[in-house]
């Protein structure tokens, strides 16, 4: 792919001999169709008027339409040596230098011309394609100074153009600056004034086309492509964006074609890497995917996407450790990524490191509070750490106090999204406060449901929780779908959901080796809760009170829904000495939710563990008020 291309200058007539005679000159360009390029502009009749035309610089602008611009770098540079005050040459060679990227060779010619001519249109408009080129180095530098660079060269792109508006290659520079600004609608325009301005301008056609696919306008932008590639057949965006194309439809050997061409023609684009990367992982070819990942990466090493699409890869074969070491490496050179951060903590909760994902996801929190994906994770790894925790002290340590309050902020903000409310709520349930889930709304899509099911876990109300996970799994149409929705489930320890969303993606052919792997999953957490029970147990009958406290809690922990591991440690924390109302609470939550895992309990025993709770409930609020 090209890197943010010059682009074309509109033909002039090969093989023009120079013209001294004003009448001839006048005449010759007023024939010419409107110049593009920082070279000539239209106001090239005037120009004219001015004196000879240069042979070689006609030439020059020909060989610059065409790609070659080493070969009209040299003629620009042969007619300087003729005439060193040729100011149309100086600002050709420039653009030439700019082409190769040669960007300080670039900017010290336009800055000659505008030391003569500091309104120089021309010399302008270059000086801001050499500053918006630089961007497309790796140096922190200049990544660190990525938004000042934008705002100068949109600042001198503007001063250019009101100087002459007619400068079609100006117009597509500023649709490039608009384009790395995210104001695609105004990038849109400057690309179509370029187009109007010259109707054969590739580079502008195919600027349009890229704006058009982050547009999500897939139509238009293949048209656009096409129009490029028309009058440009060497234009490697164009054909980048055709693959583009192609790959969101679906046809990927079109694709793999149109992205080799690109390649062939600019084989060190890091998008086009990671687009060819993108279809073979969609054929299902993923060591050819991963090797056009790395390699977009090794061009551009803060490429993002390549990251992540290599983690997907490494997380789809179950290899998470090493998937999160590869996040990792790109956090090394984008640390503020709020995605990588929360891609970190979201894997770093499948391998059970809880620390490490509420690390994550409260730095996402404190950069930027709104992050809804990241207060859902958040609430997740506390959950799961309270359940693991062997003691009350918990909820009342720093770590859950400030946790709960970047919840609370995000709400704030965002007092209308239901899945931030949810976190809340599921998270001062975790707390022991009493929460009313009907309070807050009624789910309305499968994000929503996934959050009201966490927040109905959290009370332990597993039967409704179970209703709507029921709904979501239910909906997944693919096996990536039903895949996604068993793999937080099995995130959370909601082993029955997981269970059953993997049973279906196991009727998918794309996603059954995936399944197996998380059937095995499910099945060995079941394993290790019994065998944590079964030792906790013996631990209690031997009086070793503390250590089967631990086994309790991790039993529970791998499986939230053992009613035995519950009833056990609910009667554990009874007995233990010295009496708190902290352990007598945590009993009624246990014992509570042992009847919920029990709906068969026979009615004698449900009365009695009634009874209980009723009796562990005064006794905490006495100790309450003692203090203890």
């Amino acid at each position: 792919m090209n890197k943010l291309p010059i682009v074309s200058l509109s033909l002039l007539l090969a093989g023009s001999i120079a013209i001294s005679q004003t009448k001839a000159a006048e005449k010759l360009a007023s024939a010419q169709p409107k110049m593009s390029g920082y070279v000539t502009s239209t106001s090239t009749k005037h120009k004219v008027l001015k004196g000879k035309i240069d042979r070689q610089v006609l030439f020059a602008d020909q060989l610059m339409i065409k790609g070659k611009y080493s070969e009209a770098a040299d003629l620009y540079k042969e007619a300087l040596s003729r005439n060193r005050n040729n100011t149309y040459a100086k600002a050709g060679y420039a653009a030439a230098l700019a082409k190769q990227f040669k960007l300080d060779a670039a900017g010290e010619q336009f800055d000659q011309i505008l030391a003569l001519d500091p309104q120089n249109p021309q010399a302008l408009a270059g000086k801001a394609l050499v500053q918006f080129n630089r961007l497309q180095s790796s140096s922190n530098t200049v990544i660190k100074g990525k938004e000042a660079s934008l705002q100068n060269a949109e600042s001198l792109l503007k001063q250019a153009l009101a100087k002459d508006p007619d400068m079609p290659e100006a117009h597509c520079t500023l649709g490039m600056v608009y384009k790395e600004e995210g104001k695609l609608s105004d990038a849109a325009y400057e690309f179509k004034q370029a187009t109007k301005l010259d109707p054969r301008y590739s580079e502008a056609y195919s600027g349009l086309g890229v704006t058009q696919l982050a547009q999500g306008d897939v139509v238009s932008a293949q048209q656009s492509f096409q129009q490029a590639i028309a009058h440009n057949s060497g234009n490697s965006t164009a054909h980048y964006g055709m693959g583009k194309v192609y790959l969101q439809q679906g046809r990927l050997d079109d694709a793999i074609k149109e992205l080799n061409t690109s390649l062939a023609q600019y084989p060190n684009s890091a998008p086009a890497r990671l687009a060819m990367g993108e279809c073979y992982s969609a054929q299902g070819n993923n060591v050819a995917a991963v090797q056009q990942f790395q390699e977009s990466i090794r061009i551009k090493p803060e490429n993002l996407d390549a990251y992540l699409h290599i983690a997907d890869i490494r997380e789809s074969r179950g290899d998470i450790e090493h998937s999160i070491a590869e996040l990792r490496s790109a956090l090394e050179l984008m640390p503020n990524s709020a995605s990588l951060h929360e891609r970190v903590g979201d894997e770093s909760l499948r391998v059970d490191k809880l620390d490490d994902a509420i690390k994550e996801y409260r730095a996402v929190l404190n950069t930027d509070p709104r992050n809804g994906p990241a207060a859902q994770g958040l609430t997740r790894a506390l959950y799961l750490k309270a359940n693991r925790e062997s003691s009350s002290a918990f909820f009342t340590s720093n770590e859950y106090q400030s946790a709960a309050a970047l919840i609370d902020q995000a709400v704030q903000m965002n007092p209308n999204d239901m899945e931030l409310r949810l976190a809340q709520a599921k998270i001062r349930s975790m707390s022991g406060a009493t929460v009313d889930l009907s309070q807050i709304g009624t789910p309305r899509n499968d994000g929503e449901r996934v959050a009201y099911a966490e927040a109905l876990l959290a009370q332990n109300k597993f039967k409704e929780a179970d209703d709507q996970m029921g709904v979501v799994i239910a909906n997944a149409s693919t096996g990536k779908q039903a895949c996604a929705v068993a793999d937080l489930a099995l995130m959370i320890k909601d082993l029955p959901n997981a269970e059953a969303a993997y049973k279906k993606a196991q009727n998918f052919p794309d996603s059954s080796e995936r399944a197996k792997y998380g059937l095995d999953a499910v099945a060995k957490a079941k394993d290790l809760s019994r065998q944590d029970y079964t030792l906790a147990t013996d631990l209690a009958k031997h009086g070793q009170k503390q250590s089967a406290l631990d086994k309790y809690h991790s039993a529970i922990y791998q499986n939230p829904r053992s009613a035995d591991s519950r009833l056990g440690l609910a009667q554990l924390l009874e007995k233990l000495s010295p009496k708190t109302s902290a352990n007598y609470r945590q009993a009624v939550v246990q014992y509570k939710a042992y009847e919920a895992l029990s709906p068969d309990l026979a009615p004698e025993e449900k009365t009695k563990i009634d009874k209980r709770i009723v009796n562990l409930e005064n006794k905490a609020a006495k100790l309450a008020a003692k203090g203890q």
